[in-house]
């Protein structure tokens, strides 16, 4: 199983997502389905995104990937997506077995030299790489990068094929230089792409687009670039290979490091080697050009195993436009997501259960509450809280009792549309065949009305409760994948004494052991509460004007004028910092207790990520006092310290401090 690689040049947002959480939901499910698994990965940390993000922070192409691999490593955990093996395309496994590949290729005669009329900017003074360039796409006339028409088909562009190229960094018009570059004859593989794309399994998105292109016709592929930073080409050094070359090859040098690991580095070959093993892509729709057309063709080319199946998500909106991060539209996971203490499993819920894996992701916060709080709260986590909490008032154990048939046949039938959904790859059929169950669930408990039958027939109760209890471990076993957390909750509330991970979803047919101890149990999903998600809502508007505005060539958009009475309203006051300390599963949140003079307050405040908590600690600074209280991660944050961002070092904030002020002493 492998996931197309995020370009090791920023931050992880939710388009990332779209691919990643299905992709891991699935590998769970064939591990409990008694499918060996190995899940890789890894960040790509090469071609121009990288050059072009090193050199708008002044930074090297080393420094700016290694900053955002270690963040990749660091957050993928916190949303419970867990790779056998993650690593980078710059990794020396990834350099050997990119240009071992490439030799036989060239061997093979599959690669061959040509002169190449390449962009030159005579005002940069260099050579101009694919994502230097923009122009007019030669087939739809959009705006185009480089390499790709990003602004219109989506259709992948040879070096010399864009129309009135400009240098994408100072807008300069470019002229052409002859280059020696390098090809791969695409064309030899005609044929066997029609053979291949007609019968490798997946999704109809990305066999349909890639029999389409190959119908129109494909051109060899150049396959060399002039840049400074990658794989070199074997025999030329002073060209690189383009990134779509050596990163696709990362899903095998992946599972080489990962078989390392297991301490048989040859075992990596029954996955890649003509065989028996199957190899899953999981990618966004914007790459099936590059994994259905240049990968097989390099693994056919190369005598390595062809994928059995390419599965294409569709593309992610946010608030029903178009993701974009340069104009506002997109949700930054760390500091719009897990940083306001958000459970992941409530956003691994929502990306699989929201719409088809082939159709469009449209995140909206207020969608993302109702999901939460009628669907996960309101249906499956109610069911699951009144099972066990009448179990354990009137038994405290799991009575005497033997599972119903139509009971034993919901929960059978459940599994079959699961592994149906699996199959699919559509994970929502899976889904909704879960909440399926979880509403078969209440309808149950609600015809049987336990609480009555607890004063009149006690042994019938038990029956009933006994079924309850089932349901409530078989739909434990089934959301595992989705929610892992929500499934260890109720795995332990259950009192089972194995690892649910490595519970076999068959097994959610299994009777209950009769006597086992319920305790008394808790929610195991909490509602959202609306005034933060009204924060986050007002959060992506404000960020939508600054984009718009810098557009416009304007700076940042000032907030609204307020009347002299509004700003009365305002009671700031000396605090003093009296401890602070890290929150916990936090990236960037810190407690504050504070003396303002007549109490101390629990502040919370997002400055963990630029101070230490002993930087802060004794300070007194300024704080606002009389802001509504409100929960951030849990904690009930009952002000806001004031902090001013340093207009020379972007990012840097300063806390307003006030030293030898009294704490408690009004600003006026």
């Amino acid at each position: 199983m492998t996931c197309g690689l995020p370009y090791a040049s920023g931050p992880m947002h939710i388009g990332h997502l779209r691919t990643y959480v299905p992709a891991d939901v699935f590998v769970r499910l064939l591990k409990k389905m008694q499918t060996e698994v190995v899940f890789v990965c890894g960040s790509d940390t090469h071609g121009t995104p990288i050059v072009t993000a090193a050199e708008k922070a002044d930074v090297s192409p080393e420094e700016i990937f290694q900053k955002y691999h270690k963040h990749y490593l660091e957050t993928f955990p916190k949303l419970n997506i867990a790779f056998d093996n993650y690593g980078t395309t710059d990794d020396p496994e990834n350099h050997h077995r990119t240009k071992q590949i490439v030799q036989v290729l060239e061997d093979k005669g599959y690669i061959y030299p040509k002169e190449l009329e390449s962009p030159y900017c005579d005002n940069c003074g260099r050579s101009l790489p694919d994502r230097f360039v923009r122009g007019t796409c030669p087939y739809c006339g959009a705006d185009a990068r480089g390499d790709e028409c990003d602004q219109g088909c989506g259709r992948y562009l040879e070096p010399g094929e864009i129309l009135n190229p400009r240098c994408a960094i100072c807008g300069s018009p470019t002229r052409p230089v002859t280059r020696t570059h390098y090809y791969f004859r695409l064309t030899d593989f005609e044929d066997f792409l029609n053979d291949f794309l007609n019968n490798v399994d997946g999704t109809k998105n990305a066999r349909n687009y890639a029999l389409g292109w190959v119908k129109e016709g494909l051109k060899d592929w150049c396959i060399t670039r002039d840049l400074d930073w990658g794989v070199d080409f074997p025999g030329d050094e002073d060209l690189t290979l383009y990134v779509w070359v050596d990163a696709p090859i990362h899903y095998i040098s992946s599972t080489e490091e990962w078989a390392k690991g297991t301490g048989d580095p040859d075992e990596w070959e029954k996955f890649w080697k003509p065989g028996d093993g199957r190899i899953v892509h999981y990618i966004g729709q914007d790459i099936v050009y590059h994994h259905c057309i240049f990968w097989p063709s390099m693994l056919k080319g190369a005598d390595y195993n062809l994928p059995d199946s390419i599965v294409a998500s569709g593309m992610v909106k946010i608030e029903g436009h178009n993701f974009s991060r340069s104009r506002g539209y997109v949700v930054w996971i760390e500091d719009d997501y897990l940083d306001q203490g958000l459970n992941p499993d409530y956003l691994r819920y929502y990306i699989v259960s929201h719409s088809s894996q082939t159709k469009d992701l449209d995140f909206a916060w207020d969608t993302f509450r109702d999901k939460v709080n009628n669907e996960l709260v309101g249906t499956f986590g109610n069911f699951v809280y009144r099972a066990l909490h009448f179990t354990n008032k009137n038994f405290g154990k799991i009575p005497e009792g033997e599972t119903e048939k139509r009971v034993q046949e919901r929960i059978a039938s459940t599994i079959g549309t699961v592994k149906a959904g699996v199959n699919e790859y559509e994970l929502k059929k899976v889904t909704d065949a879960i909440m399926g169950l979880a509403t078969f669930g209440n309808e149950y408990f609600q015809e049987n009305k336990p609480w009555e039958l607890a004063r009149e027939d006690l042994e019938k109760c038990g029956d009933v409760l006994y079924n309850a209890v089932a349901i409530v471990r078989a739909l434990a076993i089934l959301i595992d994948p989705i929610m892992p957390s929500v499934g260890e909750k109720i795995w332990e509330q259950l009192r089972e004494e194995t690892d649910i991970h490595g519970v076999q979803l068959d097994e959610a047919t299994s009777p209950l052991e009769i006597g086992h101890k319920i305790p008394k149990p808790v929610p195991v999903i909490d509602k959202i509460d609306d005034d933060l998600l009204e924060d986050l809502r007002a959060s992506i508007e404000a960020r939508i004007r600054d984009a718009e505005a810098a557009e416009r060539g304007e700076k940042k958009v000032t907030k609204d004028i307020i009347e002299f009475e509004d700003f009365q309203k305002l009671d700031l006051r000396a605090g003093k910092i009296l401890e602070c300390e890290r929150v916990p599963k936090t990236d960037k949140l810190l407690e504050l207790k504070v003396d303002i003079g007549d109490e101390t307050r629990t502040i919370v405040t997002g400055l963990a990520d630029q101070y230490k908590p002993d930087e802060l600690k004794g300070i007194t600074a300024l704080f606002l006092v009389n802001l509504e209280p409100k929960k951030l991660a849990g904690i009930e944050s009952q002000g806001m310290i004031i902090a001013v961002e340093k207009a020379d070092e972007e990012g840097i904030w300063l806390p307003v401090t006030i030293e030898g002020v009294p704490p408690g002493s009004k600003a006026a």
